[in-house]
């Protein structure tokens, strides 16, 4: 009988359409976001640091690509925005120190939750808020989304065609 530790289920956030924003390469991020999150959740004990790693990485680059887009535009909740983004990071950090120091799974695994808890909120509220100002600032209106309703495993991709769902500035 085997005693290698049992992985407990975890409500998993699946990327849909429901996550769109109107603004492609947020809306990719986003799906990449979804994507590192699920591989943090699905990971085996032994496989918990490099995807902690790699969710620590997604969001670094992820938070500094939004944090360009408030700073080029003028964005007036940008350090509402970036003091959550900070806070995140700090939770990361920190469980990547407990993780090395006494190879806690179990807080990685709270971590991950939390933020499959915190991610809908966030996009909605304060990423909404960031893709509506982008769009109404390039194009003089808000974004229109067309939803599917569909989950999909694939995250979409800002330069095909016909992206999960489309999307339009509305003047």
């Amino acid at each position: 009988m085997s005693h290698a530790p049992v992985k407990p289920p975890v409500a998993s956030l699946r990327w849909s359409d429901r996550f769109l924003l109107g603004h492609p390469a947020m809306d990719h991020t986003h799906a990449e976001f979804v994507a590192c999150l699920q591989a943090l959740q699905q990971a085996s004990d032994a496989d918990l640091g490099p995807a902690l790693q790699d969710m620590a990485a997604h969001l670094a680059g992820h938070f500094l690509q939004e944090e360009q887009w408030m700073a080029d535009s003028a964005f007036p909740a940008a350090q509402c925005h970036a003091d959550e983004h900070t806070a995140v990071l700090a939770s990361v950090h920190e469980v990547q120190q407990l993780l090395a120091a006494h190879g806690q799974a179990t807080v990685v695994r709270q971590l991950a939750q939390a933020l499959a808890d915190w991610f809908p909120a966030h996009a909605d509220y304060l990423d909404a808020a960031l893709s509506q100002w982008l769009s109404k600032r390039q194009h003089g209106g808000a974004p229109v989304v067309l939803r599917r309703q569909v989950d999909s495993p694939l995250p979409p991709d800002p330069t095909a065609d016909a992206p999960l769902g489309r999307t339009f500035a509305q003047g």
